[in-house]
């Protein structure tokens, strides 16, 4: 009977563990995920400036438009957590998507190759945070799913693992920046 007993909470102790640790291994990805998004949110950050004055070169009394980018851009650098960033970013890129209406009038412009290459790497930035994006919203939903889901739930309440906000674009920003033209 006590070695049946001591057998028994072993195995609940095992399981318990296995809970927890899988709890952490989602909370360390999720984390990792974010940063991903981070790096790829800076460097698309870092593209700008440089867009910006190539297209001022060809249209220097678009000034409305420089200065929203200029302003989104730094409220979305200086945004935190999942929410802020979203909602920042998605400011940001309706800034971007005037901007590339702007350079749509100016020919001379699109045939430099400059800006070319900066329309270039801004899409694979975009694709980049797209990527990082469901990546990490996955990471999101399974961590969040075993936090809700019995009996990870009281663990995940014993050492007060939290839910994550999803990093989302806004209903009307479906589609990342359209840099084709």
């Amino acid at each position: 009977m006590g070695l049946a007993f001591i057998g028994i909470l072993v195995v609940i102790g095992i399981v318990l563990a296995m809970m927890y640790n899988g709890l952490v291994q989602l909370r360390v990805r999720s984390d990792s995920a974010w940063s991903d998004i981070d790096v790829q949110l800076k460097r698309r950050h870092d593209l700008i400036p440089n867009l910006v004055e190539t297209v001022k070169g060809y249209a220097a009394h678009e000034k409305g438009t420089f200065e929203n980018i200029a302003k989104f851009r730094s409220m979305a650098m200086q945004a935190t957590g999942p929410a802020d960033k979203a909602a920042a970013e998605n400011q940001l890129t309706g800034a971007l998507k005037s901007l590339f209406a702007v350079a749509e009038n100016y020919p001379q412009l699109q045939a430099s190759q400059e800006f070319t290459q900066l329309q270039n790497s801004l899409g694979q930035t975009e694709d980049g945070i797209q990527n990082a994006r469901r990546y990490y919203n996955a990471v999101v939903r399974d961590l969040n799913t075993k936090i809700q889901s019995f009996p990870t739930n009281l663990i995940a309440g014993m050492f007060g693992f939290q839910q994550k906000q999803f990093f989302e674009t806004a209903a009307t920003d479906r589609e990342p920046v359209a840099v084709k033209f």
